[in-house]
């Protein structure tokens, strides 16, 4: 074989082998967001926003995605002494895929304008489906003590289980539906972040209006 032709075969094998060592070091989106799959068991009470965020990194860890930074999609409020708190303000810049790979927003003001959110995108840790409204059980209501456009929610009424440190049943937070349906067609029934109060932060009171305690959570890093 000619020498020439030799060298353009062994360049064109070289760049073949190069470009599929690329290929094969090109990594999958990362998990961004998920819904939680279960409640700790304390209702409302993760223990402060820490407790909350813990929450979010286990369930993510046991999923494979402990490598990144979860926050849950709380806010606080300006109660006995702390300072209030924002939800948007505590989950990193986005974007955000979820298990799938399929993005739920690219940006904080995407997330709160024109998100992604529905019953199909918001999966859970494992990539599962979250019963909404219809299904049996009902588990549509998301915590979040938060207005829509995720700031705490000012003035004395109770809207995060006293700073996510309740459990009983006179307690009440701010919930919003991942499915983004409710009784009505309204505008708060549609909203994935600030729908309606829950009856109480037992997990009991938050299974009656269609919810069990859960987060959205979201990587920060």
């Amino acid at each position: 074989m000619h020498r020439s032709i030799r060298w353009i075969l062994l360049a064109g094998t070289a760049m073949s082998v190069l470009a599929g060592c690329a290929e094969m070091g090109k990594s999958k989106p990362s998990m961004g967001f998920f819904v939680t799959s279960s409640n700790p068991g304390t209702g409302g009470n993760f223990g402060g926003l820490q407790g909350a965020d813990r929450h979010c990194q286990a369930l993510a860890s046991a999923a494979g995605s402990g490598n990144r930074t979860w926050r849950a999609y709380l806010s606080q409020q300006a109660i006995a002494g702390q300072a209030g708190i924002n939800a948007r303000d505590r989950i990193g810049n986005g974007p955000w895929l979820n298990a799938k790979g399929v993005v739920i927003a690219n940006d904080v003001a995407q997330l709160h304008d024109n998100n992604n959110i529905s019953k199909a995108t918001a999966l859970t840790e494992s990539g599962g489906v979250m019963n909404g409204r219809g299904d049996t059980p009902n588990r549509h209501d998301i915590l979040t003590g938060s207005q829509p456009d995720g700031r705490f929610i000012a003035g004395a009424v109770n809207t995060t289980c006293g700073n996510w440190t309740q459990s009983d049943a006179n307690g009440s937070a701010m919930v919003g539906h991942h499915d983004r349906m409710g009784l009505d067609d309204g505008v708060p029934a549609k909203s994935w972040n600030s729908s309606h109060q829950t009856r109480g932060c037992a997990i009991p009171q938050l299974k009656t209006t269609g919810g069990e305690g859960l987060l959205y959570c979201f990587a920060a890093d």
